[in-house]
């Protein structure tokens, strides 16, 4: 049994290579900029309206939230090598979630924000597939966009 696992591929095995670090920071950008452009158009509405796209928006279109479709990313569950669906997305973006709730505190919320994501940021760069808090928890991994087709 370890010889068949030692024979087979590490894309097998689920483990990915990481997508670039630039790349998730701009897809994961865009969709702020969406849930910030929610958040204040109807607000208050707006602000459980971009906290829903947060949560869910990797579960759109193949794992793909808009940020990362038009950079070219794939949120995927490398076990199965399924792309994510709304389970995960919701399971990997609480802590996202959780910083956009606590941006609307008056005053100190860009601190408690910032500190979130910086923790995240620094995940993504120091662990050597790119997860983050969120990804460990759901068990998702961020790959460029066609990296699961390669290697089938």
């Amino acid at each position: 049994m370890a010889a068949e696992e030692a024979r087979r591929s590490p894309m097998e095995l689920g483990i990915y290579p990481k997508a670039q670090v630039l790349n998730r920071v701009i897809a994961k950008g865009i969709d702020f900029l969406i849930v910030a452009a929610a958040s204040r158009l109807v607000p208050p509405i707006g602000v459980l309206a971009g906290l829903a796209y947060l949560l869910l928006a990797d579960g759109f279109g193949g794992g793909r939230s808009v940020g990362k479709r038009l950079i070219g990313l794939q949120t995927i569950v490398p076990r199965t090598r399924d792309p994510a669906g709304f389970r995960e997305s919701i399971i990997r973006n609480l802590p996202c979630g959780l910083a956009q709730l606590v941006l609307e505190i008056p005053y100190i919320g860009w601190i408690g924000w910032g500190a979130v994501l910086t923790l995240e940021a620094l995940l993504v760069i120091g662990n050597e597939r790119g997860l983050r808090l969120g990804d460990e928890i759901a068990k998702t991994q961020v790959l460029e966009s066609g990296q699961l087709e390669v290697w089938d």
